[in-house]
């Protein structure tokens, strides 16, 4: 895991959040999945820029969405400086229910009172594919 992923994941890390890391899902492994809210947080580093990463990410993006995944991509600067605002964005598109709970109580996701949550970095998916081609993948 890159150091932003591990930033990340140690902030998903509440038992009763329900987030797992580096799961494969087809062909692709995502890095974190909430199974329950069909949820997949991708982060991205400056080489996601490049126009063949953007197609690769693109047609990804549309499988998984295919198969009722929501994709979430956050860049890693973002895991890195403020890890606690793409944790409270990533509670937004959480149900009620799948939010857990800290040691006091409150949602996991529970933002500060009166503030609004973070703006999410929401890249929707512009090709539609039923499957991904057999020589596409991660670490390619």
């Amino acid at each position: 895991m890159t150091l932003p992923e591990q930033v990340l994941g140690k902030a998903l890390r509440k038992p009763d959040v329900g987030f797992r890391r580096q799961v494969p899902i087809g062909r692709y492994i995502v890095d974190f999945v909430h199974f329950r809210a069909r949820l997949i947080v991708e982060l991205d580093g400056g080489w996601h820029d490049l126009p063949e990463r953007q197609l690769h990410d693109e047609t990804r993006d549309a499988w998984l969405t295919s198969q009722g995944y929501r994709v979430v991509r956050f860049r890693n600067q973002q895991a890195l400086d403020d890890p606690s605002g793409v944790v409270e964005a990533i509670g937004t598109l959480l149900p009620p229910g799948e939010k857990g709970r800290d040691e006091g109580g409150r949602g996991a996701f529970a933002g500060r009172e009166g503030e609004a949550p973070p703006a999410l970095a929401l890249q929707p998916p512009a090709l539609t594919l039923t499957q991904p081609s057999p020589l596409e993948g991660e670490g390619l």
